[in-house]
Parts: structure tokens; C-alpha cells; sequence
């Protein structure tokens, strides 16, 4: 398999990884209440994707960075909603 593929490879898998936790986001910001989301589970989830990105750029390895990029941002995205709506039951 050439490097390209391989590379798209990763960027699809990728893209299927971080976008797992677009449902949530979209569920919380629908109802406007996160009561059950874990603030620990989206800190963790945060501390490793930062991790990830810092290792695809010690590897250049564009795939890790993009889309663990995609994923801090949904991540902190989620911590935001989840501050907004702590009240909201």
C-alpha cells in the first residue's frame, strides 16, 4: 500500500474516532442540560488527544495531528456546554 493511502487511511479513521463525541454535543446543546456528563471523562479525554497531537507532530505524522486537533476542539467544546448548561436539570 503507497503512503498516500495509508495516510487516508488514517485521516478517515481518525475523522470516525474524534467525531464520536459530536453526538453528545449535539444532544447536549439540543436539551440544554449536561448533568450526566462527566467533567473527568472530557478533561481525560483532553489531556490524551493534546498528548496525541504532540506526538503526530514529533512524528509528522499529519493524520494524528488534524484529526486529534478535530477532537480537542469538540472536547473543549463539550466542556463549555457543560459549564453553561451545570445548572440545568
Amino acid at each position: 500500500m503507497n503512503d498516500t493511502a495509508i495516510k487516508v487511511i488514517g485521516l478517515v479513521a481518525g475523522m470516525f474516532t474524534s467525531c464520536a463525541v459530536l453526538p453528545q454535543v449535539i444532544t447536549t446543546y439540543k436539551k440544554k442540560k449536561a448533568s450526566e456528563v462527566s467533567v473527568f471523562m472530557f478533561i481525560v479525554l483532553l489531556t490524551g488527544n493534546l498528548l496525541w497531537i504532540y506526538y503526530g507532530i514529533l512524528k509528522q505524522e499529519l493524520p494524528i495531528i488534524l484529526t486529534n486537533l478535530l477532537t480537542v476542539i469538540l472536547n473543549i467544546i463539550m466542556l463549555v456546554l457543560k459549564i453553561k448548561y451545570k445548572g440545568n436539570k
